[in-house]
């Protein structure tokens, strides 16, 4: 079995290590580390690492983790199953989804170690822990108050990371994009597949969206056959919902907002989903939709300005 080795750090087989990776230090000379929790049979097996904290305010990924660990140990899991809660301490700890100089974790890799705070931070994992693994679940949340109903998104054309997303089966399914100094663009580099699951607004915890979550990385380890036989694994209620095309509405007026939909609900072409009134209007500007389609995102912010995001417009595939 192939040990994870961070720093001089060695895992054990057939035992739950728990690890810690240096970042950083405070201004007051204390360090600061990420916790690296490695679950290891003794049994062969990929080793998968499913982390959250990546931006310190989405904290529906963290509780994930935290009940992944709660629930299994190195006589459930054949395999390694790495599992790291907090990825930007720094962002944890100030409730902020960058570090303190204002740069974003998810923006920096492959990182330097010669960098910016955000750089070495993805520096040290890149160099540390990521060429160990074998492929990844990234835990995400919507944010400034923008509420994600669970989805996942892959890489465009990466049918790996697709076959994951399919194993998953969360809620909504959707390519994405790569972004330039993402975690996802980083593993694509290195041929790795990824999954980024989004569930939820930053700083709110979402019963649904945790429970979801927990669920798609059971049905992920247990098609895998990372899990014992014995272990029951949650089916998804339904099949996930592939969208091939999105767009954001986005507020006709500055005023106070008033969705009129659920998040998560189908909406059809021309339909009203929402309004915006300022506080002495008697009736606002309408927000229509301009295709039929599920809204899997919608903004919680009660008061906007002209231009912000309202909701998200999927298309079915």
């Amino acid at each position: 079995m192939k040990r994870i080795v961070i720093d001089d750090q060695k895992s054990k087989s057939g035992k739950t290590s728990r690890m810690q990776l240096a970042i950083a230090q405070l201004p007051t000379g204390t360090l600061i580390e990420v916790q690296v929790n490695v679950i290891q049979s003794k049994a062969e097996g990929p080793v998968v690492l499913v982390q959250g904290g990546l931006h310190g305010d989405e904290i529906n990924g963290i509780e994930i983790v935290r009940r992944l660990r709660s629930m299994l140990n190195d006589q459930i899991v054949t395999g390694t199953l790495v599992l790291v809660p907090v990825l930007n301490v720094f962002g944890f700890i100030h409730f902020s989804r960058e570090v303190p100089d204002g740069k974003d974790v998810n923006r920096s890799f492959p990182g330097s170690v010669r960098g910016s705070l955000a750089s070495r931070i993805a520096a040290r994992y890149s160099q540390q822990l990521l060429p160990q693994i074998d492929w990844a679940v990234d835990l995400h949340t919507g944010g400034a108050q923008r509420f994600n109903y669970p989805q996942i998104r892959y890489s465009t054309g990466d049918q790996a990371s697709a076959q994951l997303a399919v194993d998953f089966n969360a809620p909504f399914t959707l390519e994405s994009g790569l972004i330039k100094g993402s975690f996802r663009k980083h593993l694509h580099r290195l041929k790795k597949p990824v999954i980024v699951y989004e569930a939820g607004e930053s700083m709110r915890f979402d019963e649904h969206c945790i429970q979801t979550g927990v669920n798609g990385v059971l049905r992920l380890l247990k098609k895998h056959k990372m899990l014992s036989k014995d272990i029951s694994v949650p089916k998804a209620k339904k099949k996930s919902v592939l969208l091939s095309d999105s767009v954001w509405l986005r507020s006709p007026a500055s005023g106070m907002f008033l969705p009129a939909v659920e998040n998560g609900s189908w909406v059809e072409e021309g339909q009203v989903i929402g309004s915006v009134v300022n506080t002495f209007q008697t009736k606002g500007k309408e927000v229509k939709a301009p295709h039929t389609g599920p809204v899997f995102s919608v903004n919680h912010q009660a008061v906007i300005s002209r231009g912000d995001a309202l909701f998200h417009l999927g298309k079915e595939a």
